[in-house]
């Protein structure tokens, strides 16, 4: 038997240069146990309609196992000749156990072979990264826990805006994070139905059972139409774009460490081990992981791109240019799962600066808004209140004062109605709590948000506990 999957009609060889481009095994191969599984199906369900004997069944079968052990110890040697996963494993298979190997292939085509490959390989790539994002959220969540006494401003237009608790700002990140992990969750339940069986594009004349295949390998159901089954990527494209959402705020929660630890703003400092000096000055301390976290967020959203770039031109049913979708869904999960864990770790060892964030709510004037509310709550409508606290913070730029420094008579100067509550009403501490509206920043809020989200953690199987206690034993090591 050839090594080739085709080339009954062809008298001349591929030349070397088609041939470097047409394999595709460099990449592929990555698909081997997915490859493996989806042939182990195929072929039990030949023998149990009696398309192929089960004795050659059982050949078939067992020299999978064999070939599939040796891809999971890495012995498996990948050969460019036979251009890709699929002919490499039949191909091996066959010259190891002789014409029952011819007979894998029977009722199936690559086209319906790698699209079950990789709708298997992104499922469990969906299921693995949402993982690693439960983990980082614990590490967040546990943080919040920790800190739920600091104080800090919150920002708008990367102004000091009003005081909040490090810990809402911190669970303001999982909620991000939740929602890609829905993204990725709601990706995976879309594409778990089966092409296997849709062979070329258009089934095929062998009494095969599609619905058998579809359950050994966990698919809810075979899919429906057969050039569909092989003619689209959407289920990349999806997977991709929840990857690019993460990417994205991801690259976000970098850039707020990568301001938080400029001497600028001084609110955290990272551990050395998240870290890296400069070749040239001695003092630097450099957040390159939070950096390049930061970067490889354009690669995940060039990744899309590509795939967008690839499918948007594509006629009915498959064509080649399709091979080119696995470098770029491979590389998209495998960055943003290095993102997720280098954040993780990076978060669990920072160390939160809570005096510097305390100090940062002294100037920026983020007390203009609870004059505004003190007023409006004593029957001045709200437009009046606003100018009058506007009137009071420029009053403290002429004076280069503080609100909390004016006296009660300049408050008064400004609008009758003020008295000394408005001194207790501007305390940072006071300003938050009074905000005890579902997802405000009030202790008791914030306290019921982690536990919420504590709750949904261990429903999901993350060990909450566990990392909670290692977050205290790095605390304690400092």
């Amino acid at each position: 038997m050839s090594d080739k999957a085709w080339g009954g009609r062809f008298e001349e060889e591929l030349d070397s240069v088609a041939a470097r481009v047409n394999a595709s095994v460099d990449v592929d191969q990555r698909l081997g146990p997915e490859d493996v599984r989806g042939s182990v199906a195929h072929v039990r369900m030949l023998a149990a309609r009696g398309i192929v004997s089960a004795d050659d069944a059982k050949k078939i079968e067992e020299g999978l196992a064999r070939i599939g052990g040796e891809i999971e110890r890495g012995e498996m040697t990948w050969r460019a000749d036979r251009e890709d996963v699929h002919m490499n494993v039949e191909a091996l298979l066959t010259e190891r156990i002789g014409e029952a190997g011819g007979r894998l292939h029977t009722a199936r085509s690559r086209n319906d072979q790698v699209a079950t490959d990789m709708r298997l390989w992104t499922r469990s790539a969906c299921a693995r990264t949402a993982s690693k994002i439960d983990r980082l959220i614990a590490v967040l969540s546990v943080r919040a826990a920790g800190t739920i006494d600091v104080v800090m401003p919150g920002y708008t237009h990367l102004q000091r805006a009003q005081p909040v608790r490090l810990a809402h700002h911190l669970l303001a990140w999982c909620e991000m994070l939740e929602r890609d992990r829905g993204r990725l969750e709601d990706a995976a339940k879309r594409m778990n139905e089966a092409p296997l069986g849709a062979a070329a594009l258009a089934g095929t004349t062998f009494p095969i059972d599609r619905a058998h295949t579809a359950r050994e390998l966990g698919f809810e159901r075979p899919m429906r139409n057969s050039i569909d089954a092989v003619s689209d990527r959407d289920f990349l494209l999806e997977s991709l774009s929840a990857l690019s959402i993460c990417a994205v705020h991801l690259s976000r929660i970098s850039e707020e460490l990568v301001l938080w630890s400029a001497q600028e703003f001084a609110f955290v400092e990272m551990s050395d081990r998240f870290t890296t000096g400069s070749s040239i000055m001695p003092q630097k301390k450099n957040p390159d992981m939070a950096e390049l976290v930061r970067g490889k967020s354009g690669r995940v959203i060039g990744d899309l791109v590509s795939l967008l770039v690839l499918m948007k031109g594509l006629p009915l049913a498959y064509n080649r240019d399709m091979q080119e979708d696995k470098r770029p869904a491979f590389d998209a999960f495998d960055t943003i799962d290095d993102s997720l864990d280098v954040l993780a770790g990076a978060l669990a060892t920072a160390r939160f600066e809570s005096e510097r964030m305390r100090a940062a709510l002294v100037e920026g004037f983020v007390e203009a808004t609870e004059i505004a509310d003190w007023l409006a709550a004593r029957g001045v409508p709200f437009r009046e209140a606003h100018h009058v606290a506007g009137r009071l913070v420029k009053r403290c730029v002429d004076a280069g004062k503080t609100l909390p420094q004016l006296t009660l008579d300049e408050y008064r100067a400004e609008h009758p109605s003020f008295d000394e509550s408005i001194f207790v009403a501007i305390e940072a501490e006071t300003a938050i709590e009074r905000r005890d509206v579902l997802g405000g920043p009030a202790r008791k809020q914030v306290s019921s948000q982690i536990a919420a989200l504590r709750e949904r953690l261990v429903a999901r199987g993350v060990d909450w506990a566990k990392e909670s206690s290692a977050l205290g034993a790095i605390e304690g090591a400092r």
